[in-house]
């Protein structure tokens, strides 16, 4: 089961033992008697629940980054936070949009459901939109028949140990975000182009010689997108086991 339908299960329990105990049970109580421990329970943690899964499927849910697909843009030990309403307001578990904000753009950082495996989610860059023509040809992605420019870049002392010292770094621009994506010299990836079907987005990481995105696997359906990212609250070296403390607070572009 997942934790949104686990979320909606337990407030659904502990608020039907709190209706049925202030309806029924707690009237007819003796004076004084102690409530059982169950409807104790319930009525202390229905509210936290409740507020938890309110905040979690409607304003920001977080995540923890698990691979380096994303680098330089995100590390692996990242805890990031996405807001969940920027493509729309979507019922826990069932996934369904009830109300529409605004339209995925061409450059955010998105969560989404694997497609193959929606119980996984991936994060991944936005690169093609629905009616789209892309192309990924020589490390360098085509949109509608337009190269998407690079900038060579020297790496920072943030990336030291951390990126391959033979990658190459590179600032790229899709939409309104530049960005920064990493490119292994050595190693050659799919090419190709393919028009992107409507209601479908075409993902990329930004790490493009080192992610399984839509190259492989195909488009995400617009029913699969969970929100954007856009903060690191926490950043944690697995390797050195302790907090990356410039990494916190940064915002995800």
């Amino acid at each position: 089961m997942s934790f949104p339908a686990i979320m909606v299960t337990l407030v659904f329990v502990t608020g039907i033992i709190w209706l049925l105990d202030s309806i029924f049970w707690a009237p007819k109580r003796v004076k004084d008697t102690k409530e059982p421990i169950i409807v104790e329970y319930a009525r202390s943690f229905f509210p936290i629940i409740l507020v938890v899964l309110v905040i979690r499927s409607f304003v920001a849910e977080p995540f923890r980054i698990p691979s380096g697909s994303m680098l330089p843009t995100l590390h692996v030990g990242d805890f990031i936070l996405v807001n969940k309403f920027a493509y729309g307001i979507r019922l826990p578990v069932l996934n369904t949009k009830i109300i529409d904000v605004s339209e995925p753009k061409r450059g955010d950082v998105v969560v989404f459901r694997y497609p193959k495996n929606p119980e996984v989610d991936y994060i991944k860059r936005l690169v093609g939109l629905p009616g789209d023509k892309v192309g990924y040809l020589n490390k360098t992605i085509y949109i509608n028949g337009e190269a998407i420019v690079q900038q060579p870049k020297e790496k920072d002392a943030s990336l030291i140990g951390i990126v391959p010292d033979d990658s190459e770094l590179h600032t790229e621009t899709l939409g309104l975000h530049p960005h920064q994506i990493l490119l292994d010299p050595n190693r050659r990836l799919i090419e190709g182009e393919m028009v992107v079907p409507a209601g479908q987005y075409f993902v990329m990481g930004d790490n493009r010689d080192n992610s399984n995105d839509s190259r492989f696997w195909g488009t995400v359906p617009e029913a699969n997108l969970v929100g954007q990212a856009f903060f690191i609250w926490m950043s944690w070296d697995w390797n050195n086991g302790g907090i990356v403390w410039n990494r916190l607070g940064n915002t995800i572009k």
